[in-house]
């Protein structure tokens, strides 16, 4: 799920529980930021923490607002597609995409 925005109109949709908003993004003067909706599973998957980790080193710990991601719309989208791939795959997580994923704009 995908909503694309101003700031206020991001600010006025409700996230349904058990799901978390997210910006993705980087500061660098491009398009600015998306906001995406995820499920809050997510943030214990190994890829996803890595690009918490990543958040972390950008922004701190202490960043006010909402959680923001730095790293391309099409980098996070992949991001998203291995990690409900790992999930519909009936043989368990398939550890040879930890290794393999990097973000280009990160």
């Amino acid at each position: 799920m995908e909503e694309d925005g101003s700031i206020s109109s991001i600010r006025k949709t409700k996230v349904k529980r058990g799901w978390l908003a997210v910006h993705i993004g980087t500061d660098d003067g491009g398009d600015g930021m998306s906001r995406f909706v995820i499920p809050i599973p997510y943030l214990n998957h190994p890829l996803f923490k890595g690009l918490l980790d990543r958040a972390h080193e950008t922004y701190g710990y202490n960043a006010a607002g909402p959680l923001r991601l730095p790293c391309s719309v099409d980098d996070f989208l992949h991001l998203r597609w291995l990690i409900e791939k790992e999930s519909a795959c009936p043989d368990g997580p398939s550890q040879h995409l930890h290794g393999s994923l990097s973000f280009r704009s990160c």
